[in-house]
């Protein structure tokens, strides 16, 4: 089915892409620059030896924002319904870290803290297996939004 690019992936009441087991939905927002999606790839790669990203890059979802994500999910059967997402935006395009934008689709949709692919594969496996919740990860960022792991001392 071809979808027209003109309208927004919620136009077309698709609703997100399913992870693959064990990963976490890195969903391409921005398409401005492939050298930098590239890039952000490899980053969240290199950050471990095993796979947690499920990396989806379709032009249906440029600009797609978080309220409409969350609407989206909310509509959709409980099934398929995916508890975060993982966002490359323009943002995760510019950062040197490659901060992604982390979503919180299910216990207080539309929370959101960035996360720099060095703690990616922490935060996505933990989430990936319910170990932790969204909002532990969240309360611990730091003043500008970011996770960037949890103080020990």
């Amino acid at each position: 089915m071809a979808v027209d690019v003109s309208v927004g992936w919620e136009d077309h009441g698709m609703p997100l892409p399913q992870p693959d087991d064990l990963t976490s939905l890195v969903l391409r927002t921005d398409f401005g620059d492939d050298g930098a999606w590239d890039a952000v790839r490899a980053a969240l790669d290199a950050a471990d030896e095993y796979p947690h990203a499920t990396y989806v890059s379709e032009f249906c979802f440029a600009n797609a924002e978080v309220r409409a994500l969350v609407d989206e999910e909310a509509a959709a059967d409980e099934e398929a319904q995916i508890v975060h997402v993982l966002l490359a935006d323009a943002a995760t395009m510019k950062d040197p870290d490659h901060s992604l934008l982390a979503v919180d689709l299910s216990d207080e949709p539309g929370r959101t803290f960035r996360l720099p692919a060095r703690w990616f594969p922490d935060v996505s496996a933990n989430l990936s297996i319910a170990n932790m919740d969204f909002a532990e990860f969240a309360d611990a960022a730091d003043g500008s939004g970011t996770f960037r792991g949890f103080d020990e001392g």
